[in-house]
């Protein structure tokens, strides 16, 4: 998802979350520039990690060999079906 476009935000955080930050940018020798590259990335994972409970919710009550078993179909199903080209096809003269 490489973007060369930016976005301007305005948060507001408490004092101490910000001293925390900074503290922690600073220790490891990071510029005030960082600033946006950790929110960013702190931004990311956050959301990966909602969308990973919200994928995880349905499985939540199936038995690991259940699981196992429902993985295992899946697996051999894809490796049964070969991958179609994303190109498009010729047309045929």
């Amino acid at each position: 998802m490489a973007c060369d476009a930016n976005t301007r935000w305005t948060v507001t955080v408490s004092k101490e979350t910000d001293v925390a930050v900074r503290t922690f940018l600073a220790s490891r020798g990071l510029k005030k520039g960082d600033l946006s590259k950790f929110i960013e990335s702190a931004v990311k994972w956050r959301v990966f990690d909602h969308t990973l409970t919200e994928a995880r919710k349905p499985f939540a009550e199936m038995q690991p060999e259940a699981a196992q078993a429902l993985i295992a179909e899946a697996v051999k199903a894809t490796r049964n079906n070969p991958r179609q080209s994303t190109r498009p096809r010729k047309k045929a003269r």
